[in-house]
């Protein structure tokens, strides 16, 4: 009875001696005695050792999945640069007019199929329902168009009665423009539409991206502007040569505008999205450090104490024998 007194008199001074207070999230990694196996000393010196080891291997997978994103933005990066070549003629030709007045819009959106890239997902979801909000109307048709699994999971939720379209999967081979094309091939004969408004993010840097929206006109909408003259008045300034008519060369106008706007938008979201990927897992990377910094300053304030409480025990004992 005596010894037992003198223990806990001891770690009670111990504890006294070693007053480091751990950080909440240290302290929340801490599980209660009964979690642990019969026969362990050293219990909370364990259980921070188990705690340094998964975060040292989460430490290691996000280090390797930003090296995977740069070899893959590489890859992709130059291939976008000169995507922007395609649809910078029709731009020039056709013109991008977002304020256009239509009756059916339909929200192209573009996202990513996989997670852990940031924000860019959540940034094409805003950008397609602030767009869905502004070209709602009485007697107008908004419906959308979704490339990915992110935006899709999203717009699941509250807009699954104006999803006409979903297409998944997107990246799982090397982008091309034919895959592109038949996907744009695809959503024209699917869809009806006065005007295509094409939401994705566009690759300014590995920490930067900026949210663009392209709009891309049925044949019918151009030949009214054209008309009506504006932006698009210098059209009827061209001469037409061979058997086709005006509507016929629009309608092949429209139609090669749009795939090459795809293409450039799909390789635009994602260099985007292996740029977010990689400064998400960098971030990711240096808070694992953090963790780890401050789970070994706590496992060897814990570690001191358990052998502070160990001394105590054994001078304790010690002195009630010779006394």
């Amino acid at each position: 009875m005596a010894m037992a007194a003198l223990r806990r008199e001891g770690r009670r001074f111990a504890g006294s001696l070693t007053a480091p207070q751990p950080m909440s999230a240290i302290r929340s990694a801490i599980v209660s005695e009964e979690q642990v196996p019969l026969g362990v000393r050293s219990i909370s010196t364990q259980i921070v050792r188990n705690r340094m080891k998964s975060v040292r291997n989460i430490q290691k997978i996000t280090k390797a999945m930003k090296m995977v994103a740069a070899s893959k933005l590489r890859a992709i990066q130059t291939r976008a640069e000169n995507s922007r070549g395609l649809w910078q003629p029709f731009t020039a030709l056709l013109g991008d007019t977002p304020g256009v007045e239509v009756k059916k819009n339909v929200i192209v959106t573009i996202s990513s199929d996989k997670g852990l890239c940031g924000g860019i997902n959540s940034t094409s979801v805003k950008i397609s329902r602030a767009i869905h909000k502004l070209t709602s109307g009485p007697e107008k048709e908004v419906k959308y168009v979704i490339l990915g699994e992110k935006a899709k999971a999203q717009l699941m939720r509250d807009s699954k009665k104006d999803i006409e379209l979903c297409i998944t999967e997107l990246q799982k081979n090397p982008l091309n423009y034919t895959q592109v094309a038949v996907l744009a091939d695809d959503i024209l004969k699917n869809v009806e539409f006065d005007a295509l408004r094409i939401v994705f993010n566009k690759f300014q840097s590995v920490v930067a991206f900026l949210p663009t929206m392209s709009t891309v006109l049925s044949p019918e909408v151009v030949e009214r502007e054209a008309e009506a003259g504006g932006t698009l008045g210098a059209l009827d300034s061209y001469e037409i040569e061979g058997g086709e008519t005006k509507g016929e060369i629009l309608q092949n106008l429209a139609e090669f505008q749009f795939s090459c706007v795809m293409f450039n938008a799909v390789l635009e979201n994602a260099c985007s999205e292996q740029g977010a990927r990689m400064s998400a897992m960098d971030s990711s990377s240096r808070n694992a450090g953090d963790m780890l910094d401050r789970l070994t300053i706590f496992y060897n304030r814990t570690r001191q104490a358990s052998i502070t409480t160990e001394l105590i025990e054994i001078i304790s004992g010690a002195s009630a024998l010779e006394g």
